[in-house]
């Protein structure tokens, strides 16, 4: 399998590599009695592994899950990478170090958003329709980042070390890290990012991941997924 979704204006989610399925659940919640699925070898799910499946996932039996890994690239900005880092149980990042690499990132530019309204701290309303107050935002923070682009460039050709020039790099700009974690994990990670309260940048890249997860394990996604 190789695929990748495209995500903002230069991000992205894309497929590594996988362990297990379906059936892989299946059977490590059958263990416990000594048993296996009988179409293990056909690679089929029977109508009682897709009720063990849904009974698990209802009943928060979630070790059953855990034991599929997914491995992803994901390109998102610093900010975005921030708000999934903090989903640590079940996974491990590398991310490229600015310490070793001393190209110039790509810098996200947003849609603009309104803010939020009713004494919510965080948060945005609706996008903001193209005008005159908008178009200098945007010039603003065009003008901005390019400058602390342009900076970290003169930083990098004058000798300075990337592990400090990097400090100069905007919120916006880009960077990448692969990410491996478990079925119930990245399940986990969907649910919340996918939320209506959470922030629209990071709901984009849930859907990326979903995009590419589904497939791999679809009957425990959908009950993952769509289990409250």
């Amino acid at each position: 399998m190789s695929k990748r979704v495209n995500v903002l204006d230069s991000g992205f989610v894309e497929y590594i590599d996988h362990m297990g399925s379906d059936l892989t659940v299946v059977n490590s919640a059958r263990v416990s009695f000594d048993k296996a699925s009988t179409f293990d070898k056909g690679g089929e799910l029977s109508e009682k592994d897709y009720r063990l499946i849904k009974y698990l996932a209802e009943h928060n039996h979630w070790t059953p899950f855990a034991h599929p890994q997914i491995t992803l690239r994901i390109k998102a900005p610093i900010s975005i990478r921030t708000q999934l880092f903090k989903h640590k149980v079940g996974f491990t990042e590398n991310e490229i170090s600015r310490r070793y690499v001393s190209y110039t990132p790509d810098v996200y530019q947003p849609y603009w958003r309104g803010k939020p309204t009713g004494g919510a701290k965080q948060g945005s309303e609706d996008f903001i329709e193209e005008g005159n107050l908008n178009k200098n935002c945007t010039d603003k923070y065009k003008a901005i980042t390019d400058a602390c682009m342009e900076a970290y460039e003169e930083m990098i050709s004058k000798g300075i070390a990337p592990e400090q020039a990097r400090f100069i790099l905007p919120q916006g700009a880009y960077t990448e890290w692969y990410w491996t974690g478990s079925l119930s994990g990245f399940a986990r990670v969907y649910k919340q990012r996918i939320d209506p309260h959470a922030q629209w940048e990071v709901r984009e890249y849930a859907k990326a991941i979903s995009e590419i997860v589904e497939p791999l394990f679809p009957e425990s996604w959908y009950v993952l997924t769509t289990n409250t």
